[in-house]
């Protein structure tokens, strides 16, 4: 039956190839503290699920963590060098794992320095002018720009181009721009804000007046199901028997007060957020997903929400509430590493009232109106079992009043529709587990309102 199931799935495999990818480009501190290696090496085992633009390595470490000022692009390509020795196993599962060679030619040089006074005439880097080129490139697609760090080379992009075009074509420039910038690390997110304010931003990091942990992209290693970070973890399913690519994450880095001293990943929040797994929404950071919720400020970015998890207020609750599900995602794809496709596990594909696509299914209804959901065309790709949950996120669309009785059974679900406050939304995410090992979720996000 499992072998029955992987035939049909690879019959439809030409037509899911021909979805487009996000486009992501990623500038890393990588040198200093361990946890951007450990990001990127996760990130390989993704890099079906993106279009790389770039790997851009800035000024390594955080401010005053090394006594020199440098970048350190061979670690990029170490770990590149790395995966290049399992891409072989990857593409078994899926066609879509970008090439090595592909990979080492989007590795470019940023600025070994930081702060405002790097930006301007005469501080272009290779970095940031591949920043320029890749935002130029004809693409209807936006360029997802994931700051691990090297605000900087970001700034003189947007200076250079502010600076040498029209006021028309620096915003068209703008408008095909989405940054995800990992706790201002440059210290520079205020003048260059100021300088572009009608850039697509989320800056994640904890307001000024609380512990700077309590930031929403820590929720990958704070909070929660903290031994799901552990080192046990990681040897059993990243660091042994895994092939060349998971020997090269690191065991250790600073997650205080994580008691496990493991994994920590801050920047991987960065990319999991434009990651389509038909729960994340890249188009609105207030709908929540992997990479954490984001709410739009008066001064028109996006910062930190905070959600209600278990009963606890937690802004790191809205990256840690799904931490079970991504670790054992990536515990599958470290798998793909070195087992053949028959041997490994694969998410279900989710299907709800006949949409199957990665964007949420929108269902307008009338108060009273009873709403029906069905999922019974779901699939697994490996004929394995799965079961069915239905979650409201009531804070995702910003909905304050009583939730509504849902009526679930397996696959089938119905409520009465609420009434909704205009421009308020209910939102409804199923997940459908398989019963593989391990064992994987895929999602479906439901957007329902007023008619």
């Amino acid at each position: 039956m499992k072998q029955l199931f992987t035939l049909l799935f690879s019959a439809l495999l030409p037509l899911l190839l021909t979805a487009q990818k996000p486009r992501i480009l990623i500038t890393t501190d990588i040198g200093g503290d361990p946890d951007d290696q450990q990001s990127l090496v996760r990130l390989m085992v993704y890099t079906n699920e993106f279009d790389i633009e770039g790997l851009i390595s800035s000024a390594a470490g955080t401010p005053g963590e090394l006594k020199k000022e440098i970048i350190r692009p061979k670690l990029i390509e170490e770990i590149i060098h790395g995966y290049e020795q399992v891409y072989p196993n990857l593409i078994r599962h899926d066609k879509n794992f970008i090439s090595p060679a592909r990979l080492l030619s989007v590795v470019k040089k940023g600025s070994p320095h930081r702060g405002w006074d790097q930006v301007g005439e005469g501080k272009d880097t290779e970095g940031s002018d591949w920043i320029i080129q890749m935002a130029d490139k004809k693409d209807s697609r936006p360029l997802n720009i994931c700051l691990f760090g090297g605000q900087t080379d970001l700034a003189q992009a947007l200076w250079k181009v502010k600076n040498t075009r029209s006021e028309k074509a620096y915003h068209k420039f703008i408008s095909k721009v989405r940054v995800f910038d990992i706790d201002d690390q440059d210290k520079i997110f205020k003048q260059l804000f100021a300088a572009h304010p009608s850039l697509f931003y989320i800056l994640s990091k904890a307001p000024l007046t609380e512990d700077k942990r309590n930031g929403v992209y820590r929720g990958i290693y704070l909070g929660g199901d903290e031994s799901l970070t552990s080192l046990q973890w990681l040897k059993t399913n990243v660091l042994e028997n895994h092939g060349p690519l998971g020997q090269l994450y690191p065991q250790k880095t600073w997650t205080a007060p994580n008691p496990y001293g493991a994994m920590k990943e801050g920047d991987t929040p960065s990319w999991f957020y434009f990651l389509e797994n038909g729960l994340n929404n890249p188009e609105h950071p207030e709908h929540g997903g992997w990479g954490g919720r984001y709410i739009k400020n008066d001064a028109g970015y996006f910062n930190d929400a905070t959600s209600r998890f278990e009963d606890e207020p937690d802004a790191r609750a809205t990256v840690y509430r799904w931490r079970d599900d991504f670790q054992r995602d990536f515990a599958a794809r470290m798998d793909w590493c070195v087992n053949d496709y028959h041997q490994a596990n694969h998410r279900p594909v989710v299907s709800v009232n006949g949409s199957s696509e990665k964007a949420p299914l929108i269902i307008r209804g009338k108060p009273g109106e009873t709403i029906y959901f069905d999922a019974s065309a779901s699939t697994d790709p490996d004929g394995d079992e799965h079961g069915y949950e239905w979650i409201f996120y009531a804070q995702a669309g910003g909905y304050h009043g009583p939730l509504p009785q849902l009526n679930a059974a397996g696959a089938k679900a119905s409520m009465l529709m609420p009434s909704l406050s205009p421009g308020v939304s209910l939102h409804l995410i199923l997940k459908v587990t398989d019963n593989g090992t391990p064992a994987l979720t895929g999602y479906k996000r439901i957007t329902i309102g007023t008619k």
